[in-house]
C-alpha cells in the first residue's frame, strides 16, 4: 500500500528557545512570530518556518528539511543557525480536508545571542513568550495558535532550561502527528 501523504510537499519549522530571565521561575521562552492577516496561517502566531525548496541540500527529506529550517529561520528572523544546533522534535501531517497540505518537520534549537530582525511583509511582529504565557494568551483569545504550535508549546511546559528542552528532544525522538478535523 502506498502512503498518499508521502507525495505531499515538505515544510520545516524551528522552535527557537532561550532561557527565561527569571531566577525565581526557571524555564524557557519561545520565539513566536505573527503572520500577516492574509496568506498561510493568516494572523496566527507561529514558529519560523516554511516550505522545503528544491535547492535545500540533503541526502533525504530529513536532511532537506533541516536545511530548509535553517534557511527559513534566517529569512524570517535574521538569526543564523548551524545544523548541529537543531534537534528533531516532531513531524506533522495535516488533515486531507486542508486546502494547502504540507508534511512539516519541527526542530528545536537554542536561539543565537542576536536581535531578531523580522522580515517585513512576512512577519508582522514577534514576541519571546514562556509556553504557559502563550497558551494562556491563546485561551483568552489574545493569540491565535494552530494545533501544532499549541501542542509544541504544551510539551515545553516542563522544560526548566534550553539545555533541558534539547536533552528531552534528543532522548525522545521524533513524535509523529496526523491531525484531523473534528466532526461538528
Amino acid at each position: 500500500m502506498v502512503d498518499a501523504d508521502a507525495a505531499l510537499p515538505a515544510a520545516a519549522t524551528v522552535v527557537l528557545l532561550r532561557d527565561a530571565d527569571d531566577p525565581v521561575l526557571p524555564g524557557v521562552e519561545a520565539l513566536l512570530l505573527r503572520r500577516p492577516d492574509r496568506g498561510s496561517f493568516a494572523g496566527a502566531w507561529v514558529f519560523p518556518g516554511g516550505r522545503v525548496d528544491e535547492g535545500d541540500a540533503g541526502d533525504d527529506e530529513d536532511g532537506r528539511a533541516l536545511t530548509a529550517a535553517i534557511r527559513e529561520t534566517r529569512e524570517e528572523t535574521g538569526l543564523e543557525l548551524a545544523r548541529a544546533d537543531l534537534a528533531a522534535l516532531s513531524h506533522w501531517t495535516p488533515p486531507e480536508e486542508t486546502s494547502r497540505r504540507f508534511r512539516t518537520w519541527f526542530f528545536v534549537a537554542r536561539a543565537p545571542q542576536a536581535e531578531v530582525a523580522a522580515n517585513p511583509g512576512e512577519i508582522e511582529e514577534h514576541r519571546w513568550l514562556r509556553p504557559e504565557d502563550a497558551l494562556a494568551a491563546h485561551a483568552e483569545g489574545d493569540l491565535l495558535l494552530f494545533p501544532p504550535t499549541w501542542v509544541t508549546l504544551h510539551a515545553l511546559l516542563a522544560a526548566t532550561s534550553v539545555d533541558d528542552a534539547l536533552t528531552r528532544a534528543r532522548a525522545a525522538g521524533v513524535d509523529r502527528f496526523v491531525t484531523q478535523h473534528d466532526a461538528v
